[in-house]
C-alpha cells in the first residue's frame, strides 16, 4: 500500500482493533497511535520519496520486572514489553544500500557489501543495522537494499532499552521482508544481542532484545543463552488495583558503559575463583562457604557484594513470576522490595561511581518512599546508575502520588503505563 491508502486502512474497524490490542488501549485511544503511523508514513515519503510499496512495523520498550543484572550471568529474569515503541515505516529501493533514518538523527547508510566490523562505529546506531545484517546474512538469507523512516515514544535512556527496541524493529523488518518470517521472535532477540555485543560494543545481557521482541509478560531462563527457557506469565495488572510506573529521574544512560561493564567485570571475579565463567555455574553454598578466601583472593568487596544480589535476585526473579502465576500479588510486591533493596545495598547500581553529586536515582526511590508510605513497591528500573525507577501504585492514591513525584522531577517525569502483549511485530 502506499501513504495514502494505509492511512484510510488505519481509519478501518479492523486496523483500530488490531492497534487496541498491540496497545491495551480503548478505541478512543487508537487515535493516537493512528497519528504516530501518519507521522511515519509522511517521514518516509518526504524524505526518500513517495513509495508504492509501503510496510509499517513496531517494536516496544521493555521493563524489567524482575532479576536486576541477572541475565548476562546467565540467571533468570522478569521482564514484560510496553506500549511504548519504535515505528517505521519501510520500502525496497532497487539498490544494494539500506537507509534508515530515525526522527531528530541523521541518516544512516550501509552498503550490503560492507558488513564488517568498524570501531569508528561503536555507540552509533549504525553498527547495530550492521551488525543484524551480518548475522541475516551469515544464516543466508538474500537481503536487499531498502529505505526507513522511524519515530520512538521509548525515551533515550530511560532503562525501558530504546536500543534494544531498535535492535529489535530491524530484525524484525529483515525477518518479514527477506526471510519469509522464517526467524523467530526468540532468534531476532539473539541476533539483536549479538549485534549490540560485537558490533556496537557493549557487553549486555540477552534481557532487554527478549523482552522487546517476544512481548507480554515472560519469565526467561538464561542457563543456555542459546536456547534460554521463555515462559509466558498470566496476570492481569490492570485488574489488581494497581498501576505501574516506570519514572524518569532526569538522569541519562550516556557515557556509563563502563559501569556497566564492570558488573559484569566483577561478576566475573568471583566465578573465576571457582573455576566457572558464569555465576550461575557457581554453587551457591560453596560461595558462602568459602566466602572469606573469595574476599581475599579477589581484593574486591564490591565484587562479593555483586555476586551475593546475583544468587538473591535470580531466585527472586522464579518467586515473582510464581505469585503471579498464583495470583499473590502482595507476595509479588514485597520481592520487588526487597529486589530494590539489594541492588541499591550489594549490586550498587543506583549511581555512578565517584558522582556521589549526581543521585536522580537515588533521590527519586527516596520520595517513591515517602509517598507510597508502605504501600505498593518500587526498585530502581533496568541497568541503573541513572535513568529510571519503577514502581507499583496502588490506584487510589495514583494521582497523588503522579503528583508528588513530578513536583520534584517535572512534569511528564512519571509514566502511567500498560504492559503490551505482543513483541516486535508487522502491522
Amino acid at each position: 500500500m502506499n501513504k495514502e491508502q494505509w492511512k484510510k486502512e488505519l481509519n478501518t474497524e479492523e486496523y483500530t482493533k488490531k492497534l487496541e490490542y498491540i496497545y491495551s488501549c480503548t478505541a478512543s485511544e487508537t487515535d493516537y497511535y493512528k497519528q504516530r503511523y501518519y507521522e511515519v508514513l509522511d517521514g518516509l515519503c518526504e524524505n526518500f520519496g513517495e513509495k508504492e510499496d509501503i510496510r509499517l512495523f513496531s517494536a516496544p520498550g521493555r521493563t524489567e520486572i524482575g532479576g536486576n543484572h541477572t541475565d548476562h550471568q546467565h540467571g533468570c529474569v522478569l521482564a514484560a514489553s510496553l506500549n511504548l515503541d519504535i515505528v517505521g515505516a519501510v520500502s525496497k529501493n532497487g539498490t544494494n544500500k539500506v537507509r534508515v533514518l530515525s526522527k531528530g538523527y541523521t541518516m544512516d547508510v550501509i552498503d550490503l557489501n560492507d558488513l564488517e566490523i568498524n570501531e569508528k562505529e561503536y555507540d552509533k546506531a549504525i553498527s547495530l543495522i550492521r551488525g543484524i545484517l551480518r548475522r541475516f546474512k551469515d544464516l543466508g538469507y538474500k537481503l536487499e537494499g531498502f529505505d526507513a523512516y522511524t519515530i520512538s515514544s521509548v525515551l533515550k535512556g530511560s532503562g525501558m532499552s530504546s536500543s534494544a527496541a531498535f535492535e529489535v524493529l530491524i530484525g524484525t523488518i529483515l525477518s518479514k521482508m527477506f526471510a519469509n518470517d522464517e526467524v523467530d521472535a526468540v532468534e531476532i532477540a539473539k541476533i539483536s544481542k549479538y549485534a549490540e555485543n560485537v558490533y556496537y560494543n557493549k557487553p549486555s545481557g540477552l534481557m532487554d532484545q527478549m523482552a522487546s521482541s517476544v512481548g507480554n509478560v515472560v519469565s526467561i531462563d538464561f542457563k543456555s543463552e542459546e536456547n534460554p527457557v521463555v515462559k509466558r506469565v498470566d496476570f492481569n495488572f490492570a485488574k489488581c488495583g494497581y498501576s505501574l510506573c516506570i519514572i524518569d529521574s532526569g538522569a541519562n544512560h550516556a557515557d556509563l558503559t563502563d559501569e556497566y561493564a564492570a558488573v559484569t567485570r566483577e561478576m566475573r571475579k568471583i566465578s573465576d575463583c571457582f573455576g566457572k565463567e558464569y555465576l550461575r555455574d557457581v554453587d551457591e553454598s560453596e560461595f558462602y562457604k568459602n566466602i572469606a578466601d573469595v574476599r581475599q583472593k579477589v581484593q574486591n568487596d564490591r565484587a562479593v557484594l555483586r555476586a551475593m544480589h546475583y544468587f538473591d535476585d535470580t531466585k527472586r526473579a522464579v518467586e515473582e513470576a510464581n505469585a503471579l502465576s498464583c495470583g499473590d500479588f502482595n507476595k509479588f510486591l514485597k520481592l520487588i522490595t526487597d529486589s530494590g533493596l539489594s541492588s541499591f545495598t550489594c549490586l550498587q547500581n543506583i549511581y555512578a561511581s565517584g558522582h556521589t553529586d549526581e543521585q536522580a536515582v537515588s533521590l527519586t526511590l527516596a520520595m517513591c518512599k515517602r509517598l507510597l508510605n508502605g504501600k505498593g513497591a518500587y526498585r530502581v528500573h533496568g541497568g541503573g546508575f541513572a535513568g529510571t525507577v519503577q514502581a507499583f501504585v496502588p490506584n487510589e492514591i495514583l494521582t497523588e502520588f503522579k503528583d508528588g513525584i513530578e513536583a520534584l522531577l517535572g512534569k511528564g517525569m512519571c509514566h502511567i503505563l500498560s504492559i503490551r502483549p505482543i513483541g516486535g511485530c508487522e502491522l
